[in-house]
Order: C-alpha cells, then structure tokens, then sequence
C-alpha cells in the first residue's frame, strides 16, 4: 500500500489512481466528498452506530472486534459486487474520515488481491483541509468580471451564452442548486454546506485564473448556502457590468425561466405568503390573485417593481464604483448570444 499526503488539491489526480473510493458511511458521504469518488461503505450507517455504542458501553476490544466482522463482510459485498471486472492493474485510492481503520482495514483486503492500493494520509480531513484553505485562507487569483442586474434580467441565461460563445464562467447558482431567491428554490435539494464548498474548489481549479471569469452578482447567500469569505471578497472587489431591460421584457422572461413554479398554484400561494412582512395584506392578496388567475407575466411584473427592484437599487446605492451599463430590449435567446460575443470582444 502507498500513503499519501496531500499538499495541493491537485494532488489526487498526480497520484495516478483509477478510482476514487471513500468508504465512509453514506450519510457522511452524501454530505461531502472527494469529487469523482465513490461510496463502497465498510459500514452502513446502523453498523457505524452500533460499533460506537459497544465501543462506549461495553468495550473497545468487542467494538474492533464486531467492527473487523462487519468490515470483512461489506468488503466481500463490494469484492463480488463493485469490483468484480477489476482487472490486475487496476490502482484504487482509497480514503475514510481520519485515514485510519476504516480505510486501513478495506485497503489491506485490495492489497492482499493484488492492487496496488492508493491511501490518502489524514483520509476526508486531509482533503477538507485544503478546500477550507483554499476558500477560506487563501486570496483568490482569478479576474473576475460580475454580471449584476435587477431581478429577470437574465443574468445566469448570458452567463451560459457567454460559456457558449466561448468565456470562462462560474455559475454559482448552479454549483449551489439554487436560483438565488426566495421563488429560487429548484427541485432537488440543494447540497450541504460542505459540498457547496467542494464543488465551488473544483470549478475553480478548473479555472485559468489569468483568463477573465465572469461570475453572476449574488447576494452573500444562494439560497441556504453561503458564499465562502475568499469568493465573496474577490466578488466585492470585482468591476461589473450591470444588465437592464424593460419591465415588459423581464415578465416575459421569467415565466418562462420559472415555468416550474407555475405547475403548483397552491406552493406559488405560500411563497408568495412569506413577503408578509414586506407588504400590506391587501398586496399580497392582490399577487395571489394574479397566481389564481395564472397571470404570470403581469405578477411577476409586480413583484419586480413593488419588491424586489427597490431592494435591488437600494443594494446597489451601497456599491464602491458604478457599474458599466448594457442595456437591452428584449432578453431573447438572439440578443443574449449576441450581447455575450460583445462582451467578450469588449472585455476579455
């Protein structure tokens, strides 16, 4: 077996291994980890707990001792199952929370097939510690360019033009499973904390930091993830444009990009019940009105102009220098490409 330890999170890939395989148990690795890895448990999450409550009550040896039996029959499970086409040169790394039995115990049973068998040194810690340095501790070297406006200007729709038309983009909004307001919130949960964090490092390695990085203007939250201190100075730092069009435009626009909350009439009524404390009862009476009577264009109108244009001005009163202005017409497929091939020619 070989360890390593890792000093860059560019370090996995130079180890050269062919899978990636995190045997923690599935709630630790739904909530974060290694990207590209796998989950081939040693034990679940029921055999994890009732390791630990032998371990407390009874004693350490019983514990080693259940845990050993439990291991060698998951990794028997993953041995018939998983792994079975693994040819002789196959190199898996493997890692668990801390480096240590877990990962020690699945990777002396691979070694002992033949493979040549990979180990992270301080396992999933070691991994998060250099995601924590790099969002938390480290100034990020990217130019970035913020793409700001008002809401339904479609902002995250020319981000992708740009990416199309060739520019290089980090969508925070997508990494973060969230369109970034209170009507925001798309079908499949959002990631935890954690594995926000570990997709934003990796789109950012992926990232040529001397090339301009285009990124949308965000509050400091998408949804219920947080913008990492590193990131969200570089944001505030950042120049940008700021994207305009009339309120006829942006209507149409978002029934369109928000058709999904149009098929549920009653969960659009409560969302809209929430800015209880921003408006009168009548206000919001008349906005669930609009949404009964599948009204879209003219209550999304309404909400940019009674809601969240005034706080979105307001926000903008507080900002350091003036952003350069683009102005549309209209916010069509055409005139988004268009707009992002003069961007690029202007900026980059």
């Amino acid at each position: 077996m070989i360890r390593h330890t890792l000093t860059s999170l560019n370090s996995i890939a130079a180890i050269g291994a062919d899978t990636i395989i995190d045997v923690r148990a599935p709630s630790e690795f739904a909530e974060d980890h290694v990207p590209e890895a796998v989950n081939l448990p040693v034990l679940s999450d029921a055999e994890r707990s009732r390791v630990g409550t032998i371990y407390t009550r009874q004693s350490a040896f019983l514990a080693r001792k259940t845990g050993a039996a439990l291991v060698a029959a998951n990794a028997a499970r993953h041995l018939q199952g998983p792994l079975a086409q693994m040819g002789g040169d196959w190199q898996p790394l493997i890692y668990c929370w801390r480096g240590g039995q877990r990962s020690g115990a699945f990777a002396t049973i691979l070694d002992q097939v033949g493979w040549r068998v990979h180990l992270i040194e301080d396992g999933y810690r070691s991994y998060r510690r250099q995601v924590n340095k790099m969002l938390y501790d480290t100034p990020l070297p990217h130019r970035i360019m913020l793409v700001d406006g008002g809401t339904g200007t479609a902002k995250t729709a020319l981000l992708h033009h740009l990416r199309g038309e060739g520019a290089q983009i980090l969508d925070l909004e997508g990494l973060a499973g969230h369109r970034g307001s209170l009507f925001g919130a798309l079908d499949v949960a959002q990631p935890s904390q954690k594995m926000f964090e570990t997709r934003l490092a990796a789109a950012l390695r992926s990232l040529d930091p001397t090339r301009l990085t285009w990124v949308e203007g965000e509050s400091s939250k998408v949804g219920a993830r947080v913008i990492p201190p590193v990131v969200w100075a570089a944001m505030h730092r950042a120049p940008r444009i700021e994207v305009s069009a009339p309120v006829g435009a942006r209507a149409a626009f978002l029934s369109t990009a928000y058709a999904d909350l149009t098929q549920d009439t009653d969960a659009l009524i409560a969302l809209i019940d929430q800015l209880r404390g921003y408006h009168p009862a009548e206000v919001i009476a008349d906005w669930q009105a609009l949404a009964r009577a599948d009204n879209w264009q003219a209550l999304a109108a309404q909400l940019m102009i009674h809601h969240y244009d005034p706080r979105y001005t307001k926000s903008q009163a507080r900002a350091a220098e003036k952003p350069q202005q683009v102005v549309l017409g209209d916010l069509t497929a055409d005139t988004l490409a268009q707009t992002a091939r003069d961007l690029i020619a202007r900026f980059n």
